[in-house]
């Protein structure tokens, strides 16, 4: 990620965990403070997928930021998914 200051990446963690939010129905937790830290988190795990995947080693701007961030977010939310179970309660 650019360098963008402690602003930059809880605006970018936030807006990439609302919108993963968004994307990925299920029971993970929801709010600022958790939106911004799956981001943010997102934001790390989409950084290494770019580099690992891509060779990227960097990512330029707001915008590649902020789509790094959000892949990352949405497989956060889906592994927090799939480790909480099925929605309806029952364990197989």
């Amino acid at each position: 990620m650019p360098v963008l200051g402690i602003i930059g990446w809880v605006v970018i963690g936030f807006l990439a965990g609302a919108l993963s939010g968004m994307v990925v129905g299920d029971r993970t937790a929801r709010g600022c403070l958790p939106n911004i830290l799956i981001g943010i988190l997102g934001g790390l795990v989409g950084g290494f997928l770019a580099r690992e995947y891509f060779g990227q080693e960097q990512i330029y701007g707001w915008i590649g930021s902020f789509v790094v961030a959000f892949v990352g977010a949405v497989i956060i939310r889906w592994v927090l998914g799939l480790a909480s179970g099925p929605r309806d309660g029952r364990r197989y």
